[in-house]
């Protein structure tokens, strides 16, 4: 079963889910950071060979999620795409199909610092793409997150992961939430993009994601490998 978890932050309800991404309740938005579809394809493209399928797992999630949660619009914070050599027809066709089950939800996206160099999706996915910061009060979407005075900032980027210190001294290293003063910042969601450990401070919220839940995380039980 899944175990959604909702917090509030500027007086607005936010659910933070196991999918790896936001759902704010009163606008009817779905946020999420960092898909880097087609980043599979752009390492084979020079060579490297890595596995085939990670592009249409990730679009498969992805249906799945906005199934689930009903969204009346997808804001995407930044690396929708992952590179220009991982434009591939294969790509673009998965997305399209996916696009074209979910006709009635506007997407947007927040454009990062991917989307720069791998160029904006072609129009038949209708997404409207349009430079940081979009603000939508209290919040304020950016993909690189830092203070911005508007409102909250709600970012993407840094692919934030929690490491989890147990007392043997074991650790597991999880995809996080990273909630701090002035700006929040969301874990990729991509399956091929990695995790980077982060520096929490006692003031910090963190949730790390697991298969089928988010779960809180004191600042006590974080740490480094």
């Amino acid at each position: 079963m899944t175990r959604d978890l909702c917090i509030e932050i500027r007086g607005e309800t936010l659910w933070l889910l196991p999918e790896r991404a936001i759902f704010w309740e009163r606008d009817g938005s779905l946020l999420i950071a960092d898909p880097h579809f087609g980043k599979a394809a752009s390492f084979r493209a020079v060579g490297v060979p890595v596995p085939h399928g990670t592009t249409l797992h990730g679009i498969r999630r992805l249906d799945a999620l906005i199934t689930r949660a009903q969204p009346n619009r997808v804001i995407f914070l930044g690396d929708f795409l992952h590179a220009r050599n991982g434009r591939s027809r294969e790509t673009f066709q998965h997305l399209a199909e996916w696009r074209a089950q979910h006709p009635n939800v506007e997407m947007l996206l927040v454009r990062g610092n991917h989307d720069r160099n791998a160029g904006d999706p072609p129009p038949e996915l209708r997404l409207a793409c349009v430079d940081a910061p979009l603000i939508v009060p209290p919040f304020v979407f950016t993909h690189r997150p830092g203070r911005i005075p508007e409102g909250y900032v709600i970012a993407g980027h840094l692919h934030p992961g929690a490491v989890l210190v147990g007392r043997a001294r074991q650790y597991e290293r999880l995809p996080c939430f990273w909630f701090r003063e002035d700006d929040a910042v969301l874990p990729a969601f991509g399956d091929f993009t990695g995790l980077a450990p982060i520096a929490a401070h006692a003031t910090h919220r963190v949730f790390a994601v697991t298969a089928d839940a988010v779960v809180e995380v004191s600042g006590a039980s974080v740490g480094n490998e």
